[in-house]
């Protein structure tokens, strides 16, 4: 994360263009390096150390914090320039007419990738049609999997500790290796409903049904449920063994769901105010299907 404030590319003057990004370091370092040989002023928001996209939507990257960040830099005072170039990606999140209103500056909309900029820059600001264009390919939505699915195995490794502990006490008549038998089915169960979710999802996201990432995080964890538990359904003859196989039914798809949701902060195919009314409807079916299930499985547990 980059401390938010005014930075200096090569020597700029006042007459030097003015550019804006988060405090995200990857955004930071990418912008610098495009930029390389060139007089430039950066300004850096506070957006939490999130990228522009996500921080844009979630108002971090806007309007406020740019006009009290333009006031705390002192910019124009150091800039004769009245311009600012933020990222494409910022919109959502910047009202550039209140910008100009509230601080004097005009906001001019770059390329979305940062590569683009010394051309757009040579160009006269002018940015042509491609650079307007925000691709979501397969390679691209591959990309994004190692961060969410990192934090997902680092919860997920927590959870699986806690299933072993209540395993082990509610088999205390099957000693060690019965509870051992019993999470490490857990253990893969978890591990589907990750995978499920922050890699599958992603990767098969355009044939996915539904416009919801919840759902379509919902359609490839109950196919994957559905395919695990087979190998386990011929527990279903025993009352335990059929709370614990319904108890994953209920798990998985609702874990899998949920996991899916991180993806609409980096997506091109979510608005803010649609990852707002999806959060409203389908985090409130998320947990009531996790605690019925989690709640199933420790019934099976102990009986």
């Amino acid at each position: 994360m980059i401390d938010p404030g005014l930075y200096a590319l090569g020597n700029p003057n006042g007459q030097s263009h003015v550019l804006v990004t988060a405090n995200y370091k990857m955004s930071f370092d990418k912008l610098r390096k495009e930029l390389s040989g060139r007089n430039l002023w950066i300004l850096v928001l506070d957006t939490k150390g999130i990228n522009v996209w996500c921080s844009a939507g979630k108002g971090t990257f806007g309007t406020n914090e740019l006009v009290g960040r333009i006031e705390s830099s002192g910019l124009s005072k150091i800039v004769s320039r009245r311009e600012l170039i933020l990222p494409q990606l910022a919109g959502p999140g910047v009202a550039a007419h209140e910008v100009k209103k509230l601080s004097g500056f005009k906001v001019i909309y770059g390329p979305i990738r940062a590569k683009d900029l010394p051309a757009f820059l040579d160009d006269s600001l002018k940015a042509t049609p491609e650079m307007r264009l925000k691709t979501f390919t397969a390679w691209e939505r591959t990309a994004l999997i190692p961060v969410e699915l990192v934090q997902a195995l680092r919860a997920g490794v927590i959870v699986i500790l806690i299933l072993f502990l209540l395993s082990f006490l509610g088999k205390l008549g099957e000693g060690w290796t019965g509870a051992l038998s019993h999470v490490l089915f857990s253990t893969v169960a978890i591990l589907t409903a990750i995978l499920a979710g922050t890699v599958l999802t992603p990767v098969l996201l355009p044939w996915l049904p539904g416009r919801a990432f919840s759902l379509k995080g919902l359609s490839i964890g109950l196919v994957a449920t559905f395919i695990l538990t087979a190998f386990r359904w011929s527990d279903w003859s025993r009352w335990a063994g059929r709370l614990e196989i319904v108890a994953w039914l209920l798990l998985i798809p609702a874990l899998s769901a949920y996991l899916a949701m991180n993806f609409t902060g980096a997506s091109a195919y979510t608005s803010l105010s649609g990852v707002k009314k999806e959060m409203r409807w389908a985090l409130p079916l998320q947990i009531g299907a996790a605690v019925v299930g989690f709640v199933l499985w420790i019934g099976s547990q102990f009986m």
